[in-house]
């Protein structure tokens, strides 16, 4: 009887950290894929250190014991693929947009030919919102850096680097606009406006309960999914179009280019929530949990900053509040309702 010859096994490719799999991984998943050392395998605990430490406990009750749960993370993926180099060369270009946009605004004097009421509202609603966006890219950093994936890790860092290039932006038109229109108060009066002002408060409320919510999911759902979603259509969206209706073309044209920022991290944070809920159904709750507790503050942010938009373009604050709810509700549409989550 002839014995069959035991048969070889096949040697291990270079990509074997995704097991086995039977096609190629893309370049984004190569470079991307199990790059939180903290994540590693067989770990003891997150950090080579004492299991106890304050640095070890933070990241088990904040990261590995948050009631957001899935069997794996690292099955989600980024609906843009983005790599570093992807994201430079994406961001190169809208910089160049960006840049050739306010070149040509400041060689034909537009600051200096705006309506007073105009520069009012850009100093009142447009250049103190650096303060906000700072918070959001706070919080963002934080989500990146205990998010319990590399896949989700490296979207965060990108979203966190689009809110650094927003407060540049606003920073940038703040001392255009400072030096056009001295008389306005732009450039100096932003910070008391942030802490003093009866319509920024609900925002800075918000932004500062998000930079205090250390769970990684809670703090996602908080700015990801509710605050960034509201407020983001008062301030670039609906902004946007009562400046362009004010005859600030630049203003409109710079919150359009902001907001592709914008619908970029929607789409891999939808991508994420939907993917939590199609693994453990039990997460819809969780994520409707805080949503609930997360939308109540971002209305009152949205009304707040209504005002502003109301005293300057007489859109009445609760229509702006409205407005903002509605674009919130659209990006969350089907998330929260039994069956398999859909895009928004």
């Amino acid at each position: 009887m002839t014995e069959t010859q035991a048969r070889k096994p096949r040697p291990r490719r270079t990509f074997s950290a995704f097991g086995d799999v039977r096609r190629m991984p893309s370049e984004y998943e190569i470079v991307t894929h199990a790059q939180n050392w903290t994540l590693r395998q067989n770990r003891a605990a997150t950090f080579e250190q004492n299991p106890s430490s304050v640095a070890n406990l933070w990241f088990l009750a904040y990261r590995d014991n948050s009631p957001l749960k899935a069997g794996n993370w690292d099955a989600f993926r980024d609906p843009d693929a983005l790599t570093y180099k992807a994201y430079v060369n994406l961001q190169a270009e809208a910089e160049t947009r960006m840049g050739g946009v306010l070149e040509a605004h400041a060689g034909a004097g537009a600051d200096a030919a705006l309506a007073a009421g105009q520069v009012a509202l850009l100093g009142q609603l447009f250049t103190p919102a650096r303060y906000l966006y700072h918070g959001f890219q706070q919080v963002e950093a934080y989500i990146g850096f205990m998010a319990p994936s590399s896949y989700i890790t490296n979207a965060a860092a990108f979203a966190t680097a689009d809110f650094l290039r927003r407060v540049t932006t606003v920073a940038y038109r703040t001392r255009e606009l400072q030096l056009a229109r001295p008389e306005s108060g732009i450039g100096v009066a932003e910070r008391s406006l942030w802490e003093d002002h009866e319509g920024w408060q609900p925002a800075r409320k918000a932004v500062e309960y998000a930079l205090v919510s250390y769970d990684w999911a809670e703090a996602f759902t908080a700015l990801n999914l509710v605050l960034a979603p509201t407020l983001e259509d008062v301030l670039l969206t609906q902004l946007g179009l009562a400046a362009k209706t004010g005859g600030d073309v630049l203003t409109w044209l710079i919150t359009s280019f902001l907001a592709e920022d914008t619908r970029r991290r929607g789409r891999w944070s939808r991508a994420l929530a939907d993917l939590a809920v199609t693994q453990r159904p039990d997460n819809r709750a969780v994520l409707a949990k805080w949503a609930g507790r997360w939308s109540a503050l971002a209305d009152e942010a949205a009304l707040g900053l209504g005002t502003f938009l109301e005293a300057a373009a007489g859109i009445p604050a609760a229509d702006v509040a409205a407005r903002a709810r509605a674009a919130r509700e659209r990006f969350l549409g089907g998330l929260f309702e039994d069956g398999t989550a859909q895009a928004g």
